[in-house]
């Protein structure tokens, strides 16, 4: 296992979430399974993944990205807490027609120290 191997189930870590890593990037994603969804009537699992990739040698920065489902009345907290923490919010949006509960889908962005960013992340998921 290398070093970003390593940095990556740190990063699944911290955020609660299994981790991926291929291509030098590095993929946590939470199943959100106390969200019964359903599709056209059909079960849906409902999914969030954090990411990191671009990893600078010199300052330990990558890029670092979120998406994240959310019930709507989740959508406020979760937001304020990134917000506060200097991650930008680069989207809000739904994805889906005839999906029960109704899933917001927000989209974070920043350029950090991957465990920094998984950490922050946390701190807002705690929130919901």
């Amino acid at each position: 296992m290398n070093n970003e191997e390593t940095l990556c189930n740190k990063f699944a870590d911290i955020i609660g979430g299994q981790p991926g890593f291929a291509g030098g990037k590095c993929v946590a994603t939470i199943s959100r399974n106390e969200i019964r969804a359903t599709i056209l009537e059909k079960r849906f699992e409902v999914t969030s993944s954090f990411s990191f990739e671009s990893i600078s040698k010199f300052s330990g920065k990558a890029l670092c990205l979120g998406r994240i489902a959310l019930l709507q009345d989740e959508v406020e907290p979760f937001i304020t807490v990134i917000r506060d923490q200097g991650i930008t919010v680069s989207s809000i949006h739904n994805e889906w027609l005839f999906d029960n509960p109704n899933l917001i889908y927000v989209n974070i962005e920043t350029v950090e120290k991957p465990l920094i960013f998984a950490r922050k992340v946390r701190i807002a998921l705690d929130a919901i």
